[in-house]
């Protein structure tokens, strides 16, 4: 008799001690907006560890924006991983999101441990990238010219067809870069810039990763973009020069939100614990090769990554350029005044 109820006593602890571990089951679908291979490595990673079946459709921010608004009505997803915060933010101006407030933000950065226009943890901060530019070494010394090391280096002559940056239309990046423009020199100043170096543009693309791509096979002399996108063509044998501007520059933080209408979303809550761990943000570079700069204070950087106290970097108003009405004025304003110029 009291074997058996040492026994039994034993199956209803181990029950009860199984209740306590953070587990998950079933499925969750994934929107996202980083590298196939963030994109991948992440899912793959999250659904091992907590037996969950990822489905993953990978799209640029704009892009993944317009999706799940078209959406609100039956949301598909359940979460939107990666791409830069200002679409994130505006999702959530847009009542598009769910918000929640994972235990693990304590592990982040503070200033960036509710970074969106919307307060109440809409939208959370899992890397941070540096706006910049690549330069193909090789070609621009088969045209004989120097490597340039400002944004005002641009718009010269000698550039001419040798320039691609992503559309902001379908683009994070891209934005990112219109809302640096905005504040280094104020609105006129940046549109008198767009419409300067509109001239040296070869290609507008359509995803903000494609400019480090084409720059890294020679196809064009310089791409704008993210400097960890160049980071890896260069790990990759791309002879590519990372510039980060002389006269300053922005960054993105990369989000991860809940979509309101989430069908899996305790599952979807879990997936934002595992993007904040140190051991997700470590995955990002040491299985994606995505070499950002993590948000956990805790989790060790790739020796590819840049340093923060190396940059001269803005103080980017993610309030300010994250609004919706903002973010769609400066699009459009674009797309009228300087791309149907093309």
């Amino acid at each position: 008799m009291q074997k058996t109820m040492l026994t039994l006593l034993m199956v209803i602890g181990a029950a009860i001690g199984s209740v306590s571990v953070a587990t998950a089951k079933g499925r969750l679908v994934i929107y996202c907006s980083g590298t196939n291979a963030l994109c991948e490595e992440e899912a793959k990673a999250f659904g091992e560890k907590y037996a969950v079946k990822t489905s993953l459709i990978r799209n640029g921010s704009g892009s993944t924006l317009a999706k799940i608004e078209a959406e609100k009505g039956n949301p598909q997803a359940d979460i939107w991983y990666g791409g830069t915060l200002d679409p994130h933010s505006q999702a959530g101006e847009m009542g598009l999101l769910q918000t929640y407030q994972s235990p693990n933000l304590d592990q982040i950065i503070p200033e960036f441990r509710d970074p969106a226009k919307i307060k109440g943890n809409y939208s959370s901060a899992v890397y941070i990238g540096i706006l910049g530019f690549g330069v193909n070494t090789d070609r621009a010394k088969q045209l004989g010219v120097e490597v340039p090391k400002c944004w005002s280096d641009l718009t010269k002559p000698e550039f001419k067809g040798e320039i691609q940056i992503a559309d902001p239309q379908s683009s994070g990046t891209a934005y990112t870069a219109l809302a640096t423009f905005a504040q280094l020199w104020g609105e006129d100043k940046a549109f008198d810039y767009l419409k300067a170096i509109n001239h040296n543009i070869s290609q507008y693309t359509k995803s903000g990763v494609a400019p480090a791509r084409n720059a890294a096979r020679g196809e064009t002399m310089i791409g704008i973009g993210f400097l960890h996108d160049y980071s890896l063509e260069k790990e990759n044998g791309a002879p590519l020069e990372l510039i980060s501007p002389c006269e300053g520059t922005g960054y993105e933080i990369g989000g991860v939100s809940i979509i309101k209408g989430a069908r899996n979303l305790d599952n979807a809550k879990l997936f934002v614990d595992w993007t904040l761990s140190t051991k997700a943000q470590e995955v990002a570079w040491q299985k994606a090769k995505s070499y950002q700069i993590p948000t956990n204070t805790k989790a060790e950087s790739s020796p590819l990554a840049l340093k923060l106290d190396d940059l001269n970097l803005i103080k980017y108003d993610f309030d300010k350029y994250g609004d919706s009405t903002m973010r769609n004025y400066l699009i459009n304003k674009w797309v009228n005044e300087v791309k149907m110029e093309k």
